[in-house]
């Protein structure tokens, strides 16, 4: 039987603590046979795990048993991880034990530097942290999980099932796996990648600055069809200039902040109403429902159909008026995705939900 730990740390998430004990606890093989032996492990008697206190059965020792571990996220992944811990995870590494980790779990997996060299994700909220930690890794915020044989990540919190349900097939096959998804009420395949989660924010403009009045005028009429021309006539100012002072204040050039723009009010317009794709991009400002495709997947990673099919609300009513504006400024809060406090954090403080 296969033998799977999962390593509870002070701050662990239960959420991601949960969901490996679940998932694996309840597959069974066609003979109905549980091929999974999950135990839960710590370096300490007992657990700190913010709403309740845990005391897990076995020690770091059971590591050294494991066919695999599992690292699930820390409320504050930027805690040093014991070294006994670090200690107990690289000696397992050597004997080619599997190690995965779940959002910010990767945290945790990246200090023992059984990453460096290797591509891995975790959380998008969290991404930009553990890259800066841990310069060595290549972080991928756009994906679900990723497998790179004996190590495995996963992003936030639902990213976490997908892991476990890829390791199942991995091990058994699509049958059992795809018997493990249903009894998560989860596909067995999930399109797309974490892109699609993410909360686009538009680069701000310093208060007072001179792009603050064209920012607004861009949000008002992003669904015209507007050209480099017409934006630096309305900022009166030559295109080259437009470009150079639009980079300096916002990070990124006026055509690209316009698509982002038209990209958010579709992403509204696809969640609230029944309108064809078609329609949408043309309401927005696409001339081609192609090159509104093509950009949509370029900037969401997945298609109109298939966000509007994970996203739409089933009350959702035709919405017959004007675009709304849909304004997105970097000091708000990630509160698109749904944020729970308690799921995957990018550091002390910022706390992100479900990815």
């Amino acid at each position: 039987m296969h033998t799977l730990a999962v390593l509870a740390l002070d701050g662990v998430i239960p959420f991601d603590l949960s969901t490996p004990i679940e998932v694996f606890s309840r597959t069974r093989l066609p003979d109905g046979r549980s091929p999974y032996r999950v135990r839960i492990c710590a370096p300490t008697e007992e657990v700190d795990a913010g709403a309740f206190v845990l005391r897990a059965p076995w020690g770091l020792e059971a590591l050294a048993e494991a066919d695999t571990i599992v690292l699930p996220g820390l409320a504050d992944p930027a805690v040093p991880v014991p070294a006994n811990v670090l200690d107990a995870l690289r000696r397992a590494a050597a004997d080619g034990t599997r190690i995965a980790s779940i959002c910010s779990g990767a945290f945790i997996f990246a200090a023992t530097g059984l990453l460096d060299g290797l591509r891995a994700t975790t959380h998008w909220v969290a991404a930009q942290a553990l890259a800066e930690m841990y310069p060595a890794v290549e972080v991928d915020p756009d994906v679900l999980y990723v497998d790179n044989g004996q190590f495995l990540t996963s992003a936030g919190a639902a990213a976490g099932l997908d892991l476990c349900l890829h390791m199942i097939r991995r091990d058994h096959g699509s049958a059992v796996a795809a018997d493990a998804a249903r009894l998560s009420v989860m596909p067995l395949e999930r399109e797309g990648g974490q892109a699609q989660f993410i909360v686009h924010q538009q680069p701000p403009a310093p208060r007072g600055s001179l792009m603050e009045p064209l920012l607004r005028w861009l949000e008002d009429n992003a669904a015209r069809d507007l050209t480099l021309d017409d934006i630096a006539g309305r900022a009166g100012m030559s295109t080259r200039t437009l470009n150079r002072r639009f980079r300096e204040q916002t990070g990124t050039t006026p055509l690209q902040w316009l698509h982002r723009a038209r990209i958010r009010q579709a992403q509204h317009l696809l969640e609230t109403t029944a309108h064809p794709v078609e329609r949408i991009a043309a309401r927005v400002g696409f001339g081609s429902p192609t090159a509104f495709r093509d950009r949509f997947k370029s900037l969401v990673g997945t298609s109109p159909h298939a966000y509007r099919h994970a996203f739409r609300g089933k009350s959702a009513a035709a919405v017959t008026g004007p675009v709304p504006r849909v304004h997105a400024r970097a000091q708000d809060p990630p509160h698109a995705v749904g944020p729970s406090p308690r799921s995957c954090t990018a550091g002390p403080a910022p706390r992100a939900g479900a990815g």
